[in-house]
């Protein structure tokens, strides 16, 4: 699979280990299946728009963070 959104991928990687929270805890967070999430952290899924606000309000950082368009937290 190709990675379509490496920055975002990166960070969220990052900032869910930084937070010790496993890919599984993350999984059933969105309501996702393990391996759903999984590729979504590698970058080859579209996240919808709802789960981006979602996640960007988890992490308490903000959304143009989350996809490379900022480097501010």
């Amino acid at each position: 699979m190709d990675v379509i959104l490496p920055i975002f991928s990166q960070r969220l990687k990052q900032l869910r280990r930084d937070r010790k929270i496993t890919q599984k805890a993350m999984a059933e967070l969105l309501g996702k299946t393990e391996r759903h999430y999984q590729a979504i952290e590698a970058g080859c899924i579209n996240v919808p728009a709802t789960q981006l606000i979602f996640l960007a309000g988890y992490f308490q950082t903000s959304v143009d963070y989350l996809l490379g368009l900022s480097d501010q937290q």
